[in-house]
């Protein structure tokens, strides 16, 4: 028989298989409910997965997100949450983890991301006893937010005919898009921006998801670099929410006036 797939979630059916501990009817060993023998509760991590035992009688605690569930105990998963096998040889047979029946991130009306709906429950319990009015899911997906630079371009120092790249690193929901600026000036003497590469055959601008999520990392590639690459590059982000940019100055010194400043002297040979 061809084994189950590992993230196979534990069906009822299962749990009812436990005869002797099972988590879903009273059993016929259970005698007259006697709740002086009932083992001290300890507090459950949240009111709405406190229940009773097999037997209808002591008081326990549902297995809350990520808890044990499932085994010989039939540990059973708080409300809105099901039992999903773990990967085999990491658990007994027969165990598995909780987890929220509604997979995916939502947004909760407090403007915070949280990883499941059940995530955001269990944060309303707590947070219905400091902050007035109810928390409840806002959307579905992680909240939106302006672009924020994570990692800024640093500044480079550089001899011509060097390869030399310029990266940044951006955070926003919804992805931003990130373009490159170089400032120049104009025959008038002004300053302007001119977006990269443009006709500039040494440049490369690349862009790429990461490196984690919700995060778009953008460089650009100068090679060969040369004497008019100098300046101040700007990294521009924006989304339907905001923007944001960040720059950083090329420096370049010429190959050969590099090389006859630091070429020895006739001091330097003896």
């Amino acid at each position: 028989m061809p084994r189950l797939p590992l993230l196979l979630l534990l069906l009822p059916s299962l749990t009812r298989g436990f005869r002797l501990h099972g988590a879903g009817r009273r059993h016929p060993e259970c005698g007259p409910c006697r709740l002086d023998r009932c083992p001290e509760p300890s507090p459950c991590p949240a009111p709405w997965i406190a229940a009773r035992d097999e037997c209808g009688c002591c008081a326990r605690c549902l297995g809350a997100e990520g808890a044990s569930c499932g085994g010989r105990v039939g540990t059973r998963c708080g409300p809105g949450l099901v039992c999903a096998s773990r990967a085999a040889g990491t658990a007994p047979e027969g165990t598995g983890l909780c987890v929220c029946a509604q997979r995916g991130t939502v947004c909760g009306s407090d403007g915070r991301s949280y990883s499941s709906i059940c995530a955001l429950r269990l944060s309303a319990q707590h947070a219905s006893r400091v902050h007035p009015g109810p928390l409840h899911k806002a959307r579905d997906g992680p909240c939106e937010f302006a672009p924020v630079v994570l990692m800024p371009p640093r500044d480079v120092h550089n001899v011509t005919g060097a390869q030399v790249f310029l990266s940044c690193e951006v955070k926003a929901v919804p992805t931003p898009v990130i373009t490159w600026k170089k400032v120049v000036g104009s025959p008038e003497g002004t300053e302007a921006l001119e977006e990269l590469p443009g006709d500039h055959v040494n440049m490369a601008v690349q862009v790429r998801g990461g490196p984690s999520d919700h995060e778009t990392t953008s460089w650009v590639l100068i090679n060969p670099l040369r004497k008019e690459d100098e300046g101040v590059y700007h990294c521009h982000a924006a989304n339907s929410i905001g923007e944001a940019q960040s720059h950083s100055t090329v420096t370049v010194l010429d190959l050969s006036r590099y090389k006859s400043l630091h070429s020895p002297g006739p001091a330097d040979l003896l």
